[in-house]
């Protein structure tokens, strides 16, 4: 998965025929239907777009009664000042400002009646899924469903606003991190691991007993071959288990075993390093600080600092400088 950069689109329309068009290709469905008492209605959609993950502001005027065949990503809503009422495989619920919801099950049909305001709605592809739970190379493949379309308890509902708000805004708004793949990668992996927490699914999070025999040093030694190889992609779990030849959760329990650490916080140790070489080679009257971290795939200036100075013991300025 290769992010190039953050694709921002505004739309705005008083038109329902262009509405409805413009709607059944942003989600990627062609059974749409949208009825509304009013002949003309104003819709505001704008989208922030980075390959898998699609954020949406949406703000519309009216009371809208929308019926969907079938979307095949998953699309989770917060509603911030609109009420909705959602229908799909007989479960009806309403919903008011500051709820979080799934549209639907991936796939399934479903009814929403909207009224006057506004919703965010984040659109993940379930290829993403695939990042954080898959098999081993050889091993049928279990594809994650969701089981349930709300989550599991106030704590998580507000853990998923927390995650949405800090990708939206400190990702995926932010010119200088919005063009990084490293960082785009791992703010997509991160909403779709915040889904898989949130929402009841079938995902398993537990090692089998086939995962913990392939636990072993030479899968070790192979996924960190190639992250070494690698790290300047943007790899995730997924891609290394698939290098290493074991699932993913084979990968994390090998870290843990013999490391006492995750894949991914080894991969951050080692594009540390990598930014630490940057800055020793770098020129202080072209480069700064903040490029090269983000470059590496660290967002935040003060927590790279904070690290890159336990590990070195100094302030990557002075590297950069001296």
């Amino acid at each position: 998965m290769r992010l190039e950069s953050t694709v921002s689109h505004h739309f705005d329309s008083r038109d329902p025929e262009h509405i409805h068009r413009y709607l059944t290709e942003a989600y990627g469905t062609r059974g749409m239907r949208i009825d509304s008492d009013e002949r003309r209605y104003r819709l505001s959609h704008r989208r922030l777009h980075a390959g898998p993950i699609r954020v949406d502001r949406v703000v519309q005027s009216t009371d809208l009664r929308v019926e969907v065949a079938e979307i095949e990503s998953l699309v989770v809503c917060e509603s911030t000042t609109s009420t909705v009422t959602r229908s799909c495989d007989g479960e009806e619920s309403r919903y008011r400002p500051g709820d979080v919801f799934l549209n639907a099950r991936p796939g399934r049909p479903y009814r929403v009646r909207w009224q006057p305001g506004e919703v965010v709605l984040c659109q993940l592809d379930r290829q993403l899924f695939d990042q954080i739970a898959s098999p081993a190379p050889g091993r049928r493949p279990s594809p994650v469903r969701f089981t349930g379309l709300e989550p599991g308890s106030a704590v998580l509902a507000d853990h998923w606003r927390a995650t949405a708000h800090y990708v939206r805004l400190a990702v995926l708004s932010n010119p200088e991190a919005s063009r990084q793949p490293l960082v785009l990668g791992a703010a997509a992996r991160t909403l779709a691991a915040a889904a898989l927490a949130v929402f009841p699914n079938t995902a398993l999070t537990e090692p089998t007993g086939p995962d913990r025999r392939d636990a072993v040093a030479p899968v070790l030694r192979r996924a960190i071959s190639f992250m070494e190889e690698h790290a300047h992609r943007d790899i995730g779990p997924a891609d290394v288990a698939a290098a290493a030849a074991v699932s993913v959760r084979s990968l994390q329990l090998a870290f843990r075993r013999h490391l006492d650490s995750t894949p991914m916080a080894y991969l951050r140790q080692i594009r540390l390093e990598r930014a630490h070489q940057d800055l020793r080679l770098g020129d202080p009257q072209h480069d700064t600080v903040n490029r090269i971290a983000t470059r590496w795939g660290f967002l935040s200036h003060s927590r790279f600092t904070a690290h890159y100075r336990s590990v070195f013991g100094i302030p990557p300025s002075r590297t950069l400088h001296s």
